[in-house]
């Protein structure tokens, strides 16, 4: 069987037409037609009353319909505790609105608990998230042609968060025990679309060497990372709401979990809403219960941390943040990231700065490996409104600088606040580190903190805080051939704080005198 959209739609339309009376979980479950490829977990022995186990029905019920060549596996109104559920190939797994697979608490180990880790990845360079799939609640590994739609709910309420929070159970990881809602691995020709994912465990999604995968018109509500796409190529990622206050929203990756460095390619992702903001299951009960003052959020997109492999023709585009963290791209492992354009983005009250363009020597990986590129980078049309008094960063290592940035028509309201002794700081160079916006410490900058780069373009930009701040709006080191036109900054006793930067031109900004320092320069002004 070939999946296309027609067939997934008439299939959809097929299943709307028989259901006379799919309003509960009592309802009259459709009856199986052995012709027509449309089979009924009811059928099969599950009982969806939310007390029984009913996976190994499920699993039976993939299970035939694999053996006949594919088909939809539908799961009517009612709740279904679940451990480990499999997928086969040539298989959609359509979720009724009204359906819930639920992720119960393990007892033990399979069959009373998810099926066990295994070996995983084998390598040391991931953590146990990124190296093990099995012991998920729907996993599927070197499948082809499958599908899970429907407007029904995956709620894992017995999946870990693999962190040891509070309120997690004390067994974290091991036999028995699942992290993960959906676990995609070496997979091709996969359509995700209209259903809804509640507390998704350490991740909502990890979709590990996934080729050809759309993503479309989900909600997820989760306590750890939402959409985690790793070593993936030809991903589209559209109308998708993510809220996920205590980490990444859609967070592209490209880890050495397959045994060997493959990159993050081909990958498109628009009309999204991230946000961090709300409190978990409100988003989808649509009462958006917002989280106490003060909590900021994770709920951003980001390019990493993960990247052996590399990231190449990544288009983000049309997306709005809402209380969050703001895009980040960042390649911290020998990884050549490059091809990315984003736009159209609104965000609003960020926890850290709206942009993090990040080229680090970390170097999680086999040894030999050269510190990566990060470069060919166009940011347009950008609108932040709200954020920390971090500034926007760029930042390479000596050696090895992030380069052709094109930053064009944005404006960016920060807090402010900064003091003249914040204004001097030199914060460290922490190659190694763990890439975030805060691994400098606080930063001598309102707008834009740029060291070690080379080729930036900047034109029609703003910068605005909301207090007086004493620190420059640009700081900059160790940068070569920057041009910056129309700008407008806020005015301070100077806005520029330059050190060993080669080919500087500023012109056409409000209130600036132009500049032109085709030689090396360090100077403030």
């Amino acid at each position: 069987m070939r999946l296309d959209r027609r067939g997934l739609v008439l299939a959809g339309l097929a299943g709307v037409s028989t259901l006379s009376a799919a309003g509960s979980a009592g309802a009259q479950p459709r009856p199986s037609n052995p012709t027509d490829h449309w089979f009924n977990v009811r059928d099969f022995g599950a009982v969806g009353d939310g007390a029984a186990i009913d996976s190994p029905a499920i699993n039976k019920a993939i299970d035939h319909v694999a053996s006949r060549g594919g088909g939809t596996v539908y799961v009517p109104p009612g709740t279904y505790a679940c451990y480990t559920l499999r997928l086969k190939s040539n298989i959609i797994l359509h979720l009724e609105a009204g359906a819930v697979i639920l992720a119960a608490a393990p007892t033990g180990v399979a069959p009373n608990g998810y099926d066990d880790p295994g070996p995983g990845a084998g390598n040391a360079y991931q953590d146990y998230g990124h190296s093990h799939w099995t012991n998920s609640l729907i996993f599927g590994e070197g499948l082809h042609d499958i599908a899970i739609v429907g407007a029904g709910l995956i709620w894992g309420k017995g999946l870990t968060r693999g962190h040891r929070f509070p309120d997690d159970p004390p067994d974290v990881s091991g036999p028995g025990v699942g992290d993960k809602a959906i676990a995609l691995k070496n997979c091709r020709n996969v359509l995700l679309r209209d259903f809804k994912i509640l507390q998704g465990g350490w991740f909502a999604l990890l979709a590990t060497g996934v080729d050809n995968l759309i993503i479309d018109s989900l909600i997820v509500d989760t306590n750890r990372d939402g959409l985690d796409i790793d070593c993936c190529r030809n991903v589209r990622v559209t109308n998708c709401t993510i809220n996920s206050p205590w980490d990444d929203g859609i967070c592209p990756k490209s880890s050495f979990a397959l045994g060997y460095a493959r990159p993050t390619e081909n990958l498109t992702i628009s009309d999204c809403l991230l946000t961090g903001n709300y409190e978990m299951g409100s988003v989808i009960d649509g009462t958006w219960k917002t989280m106490p003052p003060g909590f900021h959020g994770y709920g951003r997109i980001k390019l990493g941390t993960e990247s052996n492999g590399g990231f190449k023709n990544v288009t983000i585009t049309n997306c709005v943040f809402d209380h969050c963290y703001g895009i980040a791209l960042e390649t911290m492992d020998g990884a050549l990231t490059e091809d990315i354009a984003i736009s159209n983005i609104t965000m609003r009250g960020l926890g850290f700065p709206p942009l993090f363009l990040r080229l680090g020597s970390r170097m999680r990986g086999p040894a030999g490996a050269a510190v990566g590129k990060l470069r060919r980078i166009t940011i347009q049309n950008i609108v932040s409104h709200g954020a920390t008094p971090q500034p926007s960063i760029i930042a390479g290592v000596a050696g090895h600088p992030v380069e052709d940035v094109k930053i064009s028509d944005v404006y960016f309201h920060q807090s402010g606040g900064g003091s003249a002794e914040l204004a001097k700081r030199q914060p460290p160079e922490a190659d190694k580190a763990y890439p975030d916006p805060d691994m400098f410490g606080d930063l001598p900058a309102t707008g834009f903190f740029i060291r070690h780069a080379r080729n930036i373009e900047m034109s029609n930009i703003e910068i605005v805080t909301e207090a007086a701040d004493a620190r420059p709006a640009f700081w900059m080191r160790d940068v070569q051939d920057i041009d910056l036109f129309r700008l407008r900054l806020p005015k301070a006793p100077s806005n520029f704080a330059l050190d060993q930067v080669t080919g500087f031109r500023s012109f056409g900004g409000r209130w600036l005198e132009d500049r032109r320092f085709d030689g090396t320069v360090s100077q403030n002004f």
